[in-house]
């Protein structure tokens, strides 16, 4: 039996208390579902990763609009409302003197499987590339909300976006636009300290406009 992973509740305290978990069985599941159950059972990855990590299923975005080219001259693609707001955070953070440039933004299941299977390939150990990458379904990029960021002159990817102006400007402003950091330091979902790693919550704030 797969575990799904979890819906948490809003007031749920960042504990590592046992936690209620969803179940299906692979039977009873819609076909992206079992295809994400399929990825797991090829890459090595565990059914009780969910609710281990914390993490609740993402499904891909259906509607994803340009937000033009990253830091390598590839054309990256958001929801249309936080692309919006990225928009938005972007030109306020530029107009404060802060570059920020965008690594990674939507990414497909089939795609972050590639990521994986890649690490695997040079010997990676699964636990390992668990602790720096979502498993495939469970990937924050898959919303179209999240992004990958880095600022000129630092390498991407890498905790010491947190000693730049880039992230300080990041950590004092991206909730006005409807921005978080998802994996801070010491998070409760086992994965590494992740600086760069911000993803888009509507607020009803100034994002978008």
């Amino acid at each position: 039996m797969w575990e799904l992973g979890y819906a948490p509740e809003e007031s749920e305290p960042d504990t590592d208390r046992p936690i209620l978990v969803r179940k299906a069985l692979t039977g009873l599941a819609d076909r992206w579902t079992r295809h994400v159950f399929d990825l797991h059972d090829e890459l090595g990855i565990s059914q009780d990763y969910g609710p281990r990590h914390r993490l609740e299923m993402v499904r891909e975005c259906s509607q994803r609009i340009s937000i033009g080219l990253d830091a390598y001259e590839r054309e990256q693609w958001m929801a249309p409302e936080a692309a919006r707001a990225w928009e938005s955070m972007h030109s306020a953070a530029s107009s404060n003197g802060i570059r920020l440039q965008v690594v990674s933004a939507y990414r497909a299941v089939n795609y972050q499987a590639n990521l994986i299977r890649n690490k695997l390939e040079k010997g990676q150990n699964i636990a390992r590339i668990l602790s720096v990458s979502a498993a495939p379904g469970f990937s924050e990029h898959h919303s179209g909300r999240a992004l990958d960021l880095k600022t000129p002159g630092e390498p991407p990817l890498e905790e010491s976006f947190a000693d730049t102006p880039a992230y300080r400007w990041l950590s004092d402003n991206a909730r006005l636009f409807g921005f978080r950091e998802s994996f801070g330091r010491g998070n409760r979902h086992s994965m590494t300290w992740e600086p760069w790693h911000w993803c888009f919550h509507a607020t009803g704030g100034v994002a978008g406009q």
